[in-house]
């Protein structure tokens, strides 16, 4: 049997590489804006709301996946809203243009 994933899989650093070209366009736009990253494996919910103990601010995103029609924050970000240990800022998927 073959290998399951290619041999120069590496998920932790594809993820670091799309968080660090977004934070810095952030960082452009708002030089004065401190801005901290890091890549944690587990499921969001729970890892966000520890994330959240100590911060200033949580902001996550949102598209609106929920279970329900109309619902209008994704289970992830409800969650965060209802525990985080800071305040959230939820940011909505902003929808295609038909």
């Amino acid at each position: 049997m073959g290998a399951l994933y290619a041999e120069n899989f590496d998920p932790e650093r594809d993820a670091r590489q799309v968080v660090e070209g977004i934070v810095q366009t952030v960082r452009h736009e708002h030089p004065d804006l401190t801005v901290h990253t890091e890549v944690i494996e587990g499921h969001p919910a729970p890892t966000l709301i520890d994330a959240s103990q100590g911060a200033e601010l949580l902001v996550v995103g949102s598209r609106g996946h929920g279970a329900f029609v109309g619902m209008l924050l994704g289970s992830v970000s409800e969650h965060c809203v209802s525990h985080a240990q800071c305040p959230v800022g939820v940011v909505r998927h902003k929808r295609e243009s038909s």
